[in-house]
């Protein structure tokens, strides 16, 4: 989305789908320059997703699970969109996941920001919510989330799986960094 005024430096002159599925399509788009040249810019479509951060004790529970694209393992805050590439309302979709991936209900969600991820190559983006006044549940993960566990972390333990590469999830790292600009104010 341009929104400064400005004109852009690329506009798409033309496009066309080159692969779709139910989570997301791909598209080849034919633009233009500034300078009048022209050429391609592959582009992977998805709805937003929301990433929801479940503050309790001075820590958050997190979900790992097999990550088929890299082939391991790995922890995350829970996080996701709706199926079938549907809208959904940030809010109720964050109450959703977390309640799904966890079975954890948060009596509070507040919004930390909107973030884009991999925006090289896609307008997805994020909203990211700090849930707390949780209380326990039952999930309900959908069926590629079958394998998935969860866990409550120190922060420090966090930390440590940062360090270790098993906190490899751009988005996580990125709602961290929100969380801690919005507690120090």
């Amino acid at each position: 989305m341009h929104d400064d005024g400005e004109e852009p430096a690329v506009r798409r002159v033309g496009s066309r789908v080159v692969y779709e599925n139910p989570w997301m399509v791909v598209r080849e788009d034919e633009v233009e320059r500034l300078d009048g040249s022209r050429g391609i810019y592959g582009v992977v479509d998805k709805p937003d997703f929301v990433l929801v951060i479940p503050l309790e004790g001075g820590g958050f529970h997190l979900v790992e699970e097999y990550r088929y694209p890299i082939g391991r393992r790995t922890w995350s805050f829970p996080q996701g969109s709706l199926p079938g590439r549907q809208a959904a309302d940030p809010q109720e979709l964050a109450h959703l996941e977390l309640a799904q991936e966890t079975g954890l209900r948060a009596a509070t969600l507040t919004h930390l920001g909107y973030l884009n991820c991999s925006h090289g190559t896609s307008g997805q983006g994020f909203n990211v919510f700090a849930a707390s006044g949780l209380r326990p549940g039952e999930p309900d993960r959908e069926p590629e989330e079958q394998d998935m566990r969860q866990k409550w972390m120190s922060r420090d333990e966090f930390k440590a799986l940062v360090r270790e590469g098993r906190i490899t999830d751009d988005s996580t790292l990125a709602a961290y960094a929100l969380l801690t600009m919005n507690e120090s104010g």
